[in-house]
């Protein structure tokens, strides 16, 4: 055996092994991904090479295999990959972000030959992720067609050896000389499941060796390294499907739907998606994370992707495995790149595409996911009104007229006559029902759907309109019915002969309200209060306090029906007794009636209840 030889590393190896350790990688846990993925490139490198030199490939499966021991402090990957000659060892790992990948893949691409194998580690610096747990790394090699093998040892300091070495056979051993606090890397359960996590789609066989008792050497299977999303559809089961899906996502539950899409072009992924029938935990958490998991060439990068995944798609779950993605050199950061936003807007595509056809072929289960997400998927109105008509179409509301309503059902049974989609904001159906503001829509025969979701204001302001139809709010001042000329003149009449009490409840009110005017909407009750144009509504007034966020003080229009009777009475009073103060205590109490039903705070309770106790002893004598 020769003396070892020192070498100086061919870079600033001080502080890029530095930025490597400390800065480059967020998660130290990852090295494990990143040895694998290297342990991958070779095999798939030598299968390339045994294309034109079969003798490199012999009957056995290539893999590779982990080998902890816990009384060493020692974490081993070893393949059965191409290997290294002695210079390559120099090159490869003695020069910082020198890619042996990269190189390869060149080759290929200068012979006419398209680089396709499953070849990620482009960027050169995976490798040295293993002194983020090990303090020294041998790496033992020995090239396929050469009876030699070298030794690369290293403690990631300014020097490295070579020197010669003894390999049974081609391919890599790497030999981590774990960190003290890094010995939990030769549990048996914490590799199986980094391996499962990170590894578990490569395609080459990764196993556990572990020697028992006896000092008898087992091995076992730990990754699936089957994907099943490169393969034909036409060649999954349904079962196979569900099976991944509860891979992927530990849910119990099968998913309601799913697809299957391979992109070819300039970029090359695939996918497949799912929509689940059961909420996650955190779905309104503010650090929610997204379902849908990001491989390149099958190595496991991310599981929040929040770059490939709109937020208001968040609750969707699958896998996207990209071939072209560019990654920064940690893998950990999607860059900004034209890739990266062409899979966001198939995912956006097949997405919605998928609750397309759940609406159409299975109402009920459609029903369910609605129930669930339908929250969440109107937040797109919002914030993505690009795909608003295709959300809206998929939008389901509980109305005057049934539950699970869609727009176009609406819009179809709409009688003639109607200009608009009309809607009512508020906590709960059943606080809405009884509201003042149906009463002329629904003697109309006009549909008002019930909107209850806390998101529901931002996501009509994103639609506007549907199928040409404005959406106008039941509690607008200006509620755009048609009126006939008949009716046009009564509700004229009847402001002439109420003028005075009109006049009487401005004069009490002041500037509580903006304005005092005779209802075209009200049937039923006798008073109501209708937001301002441009103003917010009595709901989102609440949303907001409730989020301690300050809303700008609107005094909104107070509108008095006509008809009922107690404004006959009151116009009586008036016309007796202008000045009446049992007049001023039945025009405040109507103002606070208004704001308790459209579920508003009275501004003075104890005095609204002593008013009420004055005008039911009154009307009790």
């Amino acid at each position: 055996m020769s003396t070892p030889e020192t070498h100086g590393f061919q870079a600033e190896v001080a502080q890029i092994l530095k930025l490597v350790v400390h800065s480059l990688y967020s998660n130290r846990e990852i090295f494990l991904r990143e040895l694998v993925s290297n342990a991958s490139d070779a095999i798939d490198k030598l299968k390339f090479k045994a294309i034109s030199d079969k003798s490199l490939l012999n009957d056995a499966v290539p893999g590779i295999r982990l080998i902890p021991n816990s009384d060493a402090k020692t974490l081993t990957l070893w393949d059965d990959g191409v290997g290294m000659t002695r210079d390559e060892l120099v090159k490869n790992l003695g020069t910082i972000a020198h890619s042996g990948t990269q190189k390869f893949i060149e080759e290929l691409s200068a012979r006419g030959e398209r680089p396709d194998a499953k070849l990620i580690g482009q960027f050169g610096v995976g490798f040295y992720s293993a002194f983020l747990v090990a303090d020294r790394v041998e790496v033992t090699s020995r090239a396929a067609g050469s009876p030699e093998a070298w030794r690369w040892t290293s403690e990631a300091k300014d020097t490295f050896e070579i020197a010669e070495a003894e390999l049974p056979s081609h391919g890599t051993q790497i030999v981590l000389h774990l960190k003290a606090d890094a010995t939990d890397y030769t549990n048996e359960w914490t590799i199986k499941d980094l391996v499962r996590r990170y590894s578990d789609f490569v395609s080459h066989p990764i196993e556990l060796e572990q020697k028992d008792a006896e000092g008898e050497v087992h091995r076992e299977r730990i990754n699936e390294a089957t994907a099943l999303w490169t393969r034909a559809k036409s060649e999954i089961t349904e079962e196979q499907y569900q099976d991944l899906y509860k891979h992927l996502t530990h849910d119990y539950d099968p998913a309601l739907a799913h697809t299957h899409f391979t992109i070819e072009g300039t970029q090359m992924f695939t996918g497949v998606l799912y929509l689940p029938k059961r909420a996650p935990f955190d779905l309104y958490n503010r650090d929610h994370r997204r379902g849908v998991r990001l491989y390149v060439k099958r190595v496991f990068i991310l599981d929040d992707c929040k770059d490939l995944v709109p937020e208001w798609l968040r609750f969707v779950r699958g896998i996207v495995d990209s071939d072209d993605l560019p990654l920064n050199v940690s893998r950990e950061l999607l860059q900004d790149s034209r890739i990266t936003r062409t899979i966001r807007k198939q995912v956006v595509k097949k997405s919605l595409d998928l609750l397309e056809e759940l609406a159409r072929d299975k109402a009920d289960d459609y029903k369910t996911l609605w129930t669930t997400f339908g929250a969440v998927l109107k937040e797109g109105l919002h914030y993505e009104p690009e795909h608003k008509d295709r959300i809206a179409k998929l939008c389901r509301f509980a109305s005057t007229r049934g539950e699970h309503v869609s727009l176009e059902e609406y819009v179809a049974r709409m009688p003639e006559g109607q200009k608009a989609i009309y809607y009512i904001t508020g906590e709960s159906r059943r606080a809405l029902e009884g509201s003042p503001f149906l009463e002329a829509l629904v003697k109309r025969g006009y549909e008002v759907i019930f909107l209850t979701d806390t998101v529901d204001e931002w996501a009509v302001e994103g639609m506007r309109e549907f199928d040409g139809k404005s959406l106008v709010s039941a509690t607008a001042s200006d509620l755009s019915i048609e009126a006939t000329e008949e009716e046009k003149a009564k509700t004229e009449e009847k402001a002439g002969a109420l003028s005075g009490l009109v006049g009487a409840f401005k004069a009490v009110l002041g500037d509580t309200v903006s304005d005092v005017q005779i209802s075209a909407r009200l049937t039923d009750s006798p008073v109501c209060l209708v937001v301002p144009e441009g103003g917010l509504s009595a709901h989102m007034e609440r949303l907001l306090r409730a989020h301690d966020r300050e809303s700008p003080k609107q005094k909104r229009v107070l509108e008095i029906n006509p008809d009922h009777t107690l404004m006959a009475r009151l116009r009586a009073l008036h016309e007796r007794d202008p000045g009446s103060a049992d007049l001023v205590d039945f025009v405040e109490t109507l103002y606070d009636q208004a704001l308790i039903t459209e579920g508003s705070p009275v501004t003075d309770p104890q005095r609204f209840a002593k008013r009420m106790t004055r005008l039911l002893e009154a009307a009790a004598a």
